[in-house]
């Protein structure tokens, strides 16, 4: 890191031998003393050197040079700036440091300056050191053939400072900076970008081979267990590179293409390592003006809902509907809710798309001939903030919805992200009279846990039980799920029924509600009144 430190510093350095010739020195070295190639003076006399450059500190230089003694001194140059020229004591190969500055002004010591390229809590390099790095790295005929954008991101990082607090994050941080190291060589520059994110510039060695041989030992390390405070803490790291001259041409390009490998990397399911491809950079494209149709897309009423009716499966009698979001874009057609939903939580977007939906349902809903319930879709990311209640309770303030016609089908990711916080809501909600769903109940982790002691008032079959339930496995585990509902007094309803024969095997098992396409596919709001009169007449 140091020899990068050097490279990269805006002081000139230089370290000088004991016969007086310059060993080496850095280009700010050269561009302080008006030196155009610094291989024409390595190994050269200084004296010899500054003679005809700067002839009037020739006296000054040759005492500090006979002398062990640290010597300091300056000299004026005709812009009436000051050229600072410190000489480190030692009776061999001692540190030459040149600055300017202004008189009047504090000199800037080479160690002061060098804090400046250091992230202070690891050690390592920062994003400072990393740009002047990689402005500063010029290919060469030996071993800097190319260079490598390792980009590491640490998995499940937040979980340790949720769990066991800052202090223990940071001391993990430390102790992943170690491994880190121990993984890369000298030559290489080891940065902390932030947070959990690091960046090694891998400078020496054949590509991509030197690079993946190191992301993926980076890998290794990182799922090896830590030991902070006496516990043990299981994390993990993602990896993204980016080779100059293997689908990036500009070492510009680096950082970024890295960063988009890194997304990939991630996007697989984390503990991976991907390398940049052209093609990364076309989708990143794409996913930005996806982006942007995204956010423009409220606003200019591209959104519409549609409503999949939802029957009691002992009388066929009509319950309610639930509402699904349908995305129409001007520009793009229709647009998938797998594609959009992600993105929409991701960019954060989730908030104002959700209430959205929440109020056009209500609003509709009162249209409706009779006392017909209708579900909303709530995403986990709603209940990041204390909003959501608020929401539901302006929302039936606004429409004038009876509590109980509402009902909020929520997946296990709510409960996930923070248990507690996600309990207290959902106590709140209910508590204003409105149903809550366990949306595609048996695909998650703990969800036996999750029923005892959140408010649920019904549970959904996921589709994928309904679909495989020919199989004993499949309709042992739907008829569980059932039994489970009847026990704890929860309606059970069946998504994705399709055929005759898997309403009548979950009519026969017990359950009591259902939807799919057997009974309707989701229909718009303009004809939910004559689907309603329909259903009436043929019961």
């Amino acid at each position: 890191m140091w020899d990068s430190i050097i490279k990269s510093s805006l002081i000139g350095l230089a370290t000088i031998d004991a016969s007086g010739r310059i060993d080496c020195c850095n280009p700010a070295f050269c561009d302080r003393l008006g030196i155009r190639d610094a291989s024409a003076v390595i190994g050269r006399p200084l004296l010899q050197q500054l003679k005809t450059i700067l002839p009037a500190i020739t006296l000054d230089l040759e005492q500090a040079l006979a002398s062990s003694n640290a010597t300091y001194f300056e000299f004026r140059l005709e812009s009436d700036v000051l050229l600072t020229f410190n000489l480190a004591a030692g009776d061999g190969t001692r540190l030459l440091v040149i600055d300017r500055r202004l008189p009047g002004t504090t000199n800037t010591t080479f160690f002061e300056n060098s804090l400046a390229y250091q992230d202070s809590l690891t050690g390592l390099g920062n994003r400072l050191l990393l740009d002047n790095t990689l402005r500063e790295w010029q290919h060469s005929d030996t071993e800097s053939v190319s260079i490598a954008v390792i980009m590491i991101d640490l998995d499940r990082f937040k979980q340790v400072n949720d769990t066991l607090g800052h202090s223990a994050g940071d001391e993990l941080l430390k102790l992943v900076a170690k491994r880190i190291k121990s993984a890369t060589r000298s030559a290489d520059t080891l940065v902390r970008m932030g947070g959990d994110e690091f960046v090694i510039l891998h400078m020496i060695g054949d590509q991509p081979v030197g690079a993946e041989s190191v992301g993926r030992r980076i890998v290794e390390l990182m799922s090896r267990p830590f030991l902070i405070n006496g516990q043990q803490v299981n994390i993990g790291a993602s990896v993204g590179i980016a080779i100059l001259n293997c689908g990036t041409e500009d070492k510009n390009d680096l950082l970024r293409h890295a960063d988009l490998a890194l997304y990939e990397a991630k996007a697989a399911g984390r503990g991976n390592v991907k390398f940049f491809e052209p093609a990364l950079a076309q989708r990143a494209l794409e996913r930005r003006n996806l982006e942007i149709d995204l956010r423009r897309a409220l606003g200019l009423k591209e959104f519409q809902l549609v409503y999949q009716p939802q029957v009691d499966m002992k009388n066929g009698c009509l319950l309610g509907f639930e509402a699904l979001i349908r995305w129409q874009s001007n520009s793009r057609g229709m647009i998938s809710p797998a594609e959009f939903i992600p993105l929409a939580e991701e960019l954060g977007e989730i908030h104002a798309i959700g209430e959205w939906a929440l109020r056009m349902a209500c609003k509709e809903a009162m249209s409706w001939e009779g006392e017909f319930t209708v579900a909303v879709n709530v995403s986990p990311v709603q209940f990041e903030n204390n909003n959501i209640v608020n929401v539901v309770r302006d929302t039936l303030a606004i429409t004038g919805l009876p509590p109980h016609r509402l009902e909020l089908e929520i997946t296990e990711g709510v409960m996930m992200s923070d248990y507690e916080t996600a309990q207290k809501y959902l106590w709140e909600v209910k508590n204003l009279g409105v149903g809550i769903a366990m949306d595609d109940f048996g695909t998650g982790y703990s969800s036996l846990s999750y029923l005892n002691s959140f408010p649920f008032s019904k549970i959904k079959i996921d589709q994928s039980f309904v679909r495989g339930e020919k199989s004993e496995k499949s309709k042992a585990l739907v008829q569980a799920i059932i039994s489970l509902g009847a026990s704890l007094k929860m309606t059970t309803i069946a998504e994705g029924v399709e055929t005759r024969e898997q309403y009548d095997e979950l009519a026969k098992s017990g359950c009591l509600s259902a939807q799919g396409y057997l009974i309707s596919r989701p229909i718009p709001p303009h004809t939910i009144p004559g689907f309603i009169s329909n259903l009436n007449k043929s019961s």
